[in-house]
C-alpha cells in the first residue's frame, strides 16, 4: 500500500550559516574601475559576512513522505560547500574565486554547481538562496 501523499510535489529547504571574508575585485577591470564599481567593498584587506545559505530541493514525496532525507541534505551541503567556504577568505583560499569575483551572485552559482555535483539526485535541486545580509539576498535556480 502506498502513502496517500506519495507523488505530491513539495519544496524542502535547509539553511546553513557560515562566516567568510572576501574582497569585491575583478581581475578583468583596472584598479580604478574596481574602486568605482565596488567602492569600499574593494578594500585591499577585504571584509566579512555572516552568510545564510538556503538550499531548496523540489520533487515528489516518496513512500516515506520525503522529497529528500534531511540528514542526507545536511551532509551533502557540508561536503559540497560549507567545509570549503566557512571561515575562509574566499578570494585567497578558494581556487574558484581566483578568476570569479566573489559577489553574492557568484557565491550562489558556486553553491549550485557544487550541490549538483554532490547530490545523489541532482534533478531535485530547485534553488539556492544566499543571504549576504538581512538586506541583500540572491536567488539562483540554475539558469
Amino acid at each position: 500500500m502506498s502513502s496517500p501523499t506519495k507523488g505530491r510535489i513539495v519544496n524542502v529547504t535547509r539553511v546553513v550559516h557560515m562566516s567568510c571574508a572576501h574582497r569585491l575585485h575583478s581581475i578583468y577591470h583596472s584598479e580604478r574601475e574596481n574602486v568605482r564599481i565596488f567602492g569600499k567593498c574593494n578594500n585591499y584587506h577585504g571584509h566579512g559576512h555572516n552568510y545564510s545559505v538556503a538550499v531548496t530541493c523540489r520533487g515528489p514525496l516518496d513512500d516515506a513522505g520525503m522529497v529528500i532525507n534531511l540528514t542526507e541534505l545536511k551532509v551533502t551541503m557540508e561536503e559540497a560547500f560549507v567545509d570549503e567556504l566557512d571561515h575562509k577568505h574566499l578570494d585567497r583560499d578558494v581556487p574558484y574565486f581566483a578568476k570569479v569575483t566573489s559577489t553574492a551572485e557568484n557565491i550562489a552559482i558556486y553553491v549550485w554547481e557544487r550541490m549538483k555535483f554532490g547530490m545523489s539526485r541532482p534533478e531535485i535541486l530547485f534553488e539556492v538562496k544566499v543571504h549576504e545580509s538581512e538586506n541583500n539576498i540572491v536567488t539562483y535556480r540554475g539558469e
